[in-house]
């Protein structure tokens, strides 16, 4: 029986290796280990993570794990990573991805109904960008498409869940002020 400071270890090196959210049951798989004593376990990491001066934090985004960059450390890190893709999202496209964020799942032509406008090119975007998906098709006449956010979304806006996304009453006060 592998000790806590082993099966630790072991975690580390798996999150490392695999750099993108490794789902739980895939630790547990790898451990051999049932899903709620590695969860106490990876619980138990991240307030390690949190509390200490590393400059790593572990999150948890919906049923996975990763390592990220602690905020405080974010603009270093920036100096020396440049990803591929345009950091930039427009405006049409961040207000696309909130309605769908707040609403999925959800069909283009709602989108456009809350925008009032096409929302074509931002729901393509957002596609290529991985921070959207297919959820399936609407069981209605033409059977619409249906969007949902990606972990991805979760991992670039430091969401562990839609849960922890602002009351949108609280957006629309800000706007007030």
């Amino acid at each position: 029986m592998l000790d806590q400071k082993t099966i630790e270890g072991i975690i580390e090196a798996m999150l490392f290796v695999h750099g993108d959210p490794l789902p739980l049951s895939k630790i547990c798989e790898a451990i051999g280990m049932d899903e709620s004593s590695v969860y106490a376990i990876l619980e138990s990491m991240m307030k390690k993570y949190s509390a200490s001066d590393r400059g790593i934090q572990l999150r948890k985004i919906k049923d996975s794990y990763q390592f990220c960059t602690k905020q405080e450390y974010a603009s270093y890190v920036s100096k020396i990573y440049v990803k591929h893709i345009s950091q930039t999202l427009s405006n049409a496209a961040f207000e696309t991805l909130a309605i769908i964020a707040y609403n999925e799942p959800v069909t283009k032509a709602t989108i456009e109904q809350i925008r009032g406008v096409s929302s074509d090119s931002s729901v393509t975007k957002l596609l290529e960008r991985n921070l959207i998906r297919e959820a399936g098709k609407l069981d209605a006449p033409g059977r619409p498409v249906l969007y949902e956010t990606t972990e991805e979304f979760l991992r670039c806006f430091g969401l562990s869940s839609l849960d922890e996304l602002p009351p949108v009453d609280t957006l629309l006060n800000a706007d007030k002020k």
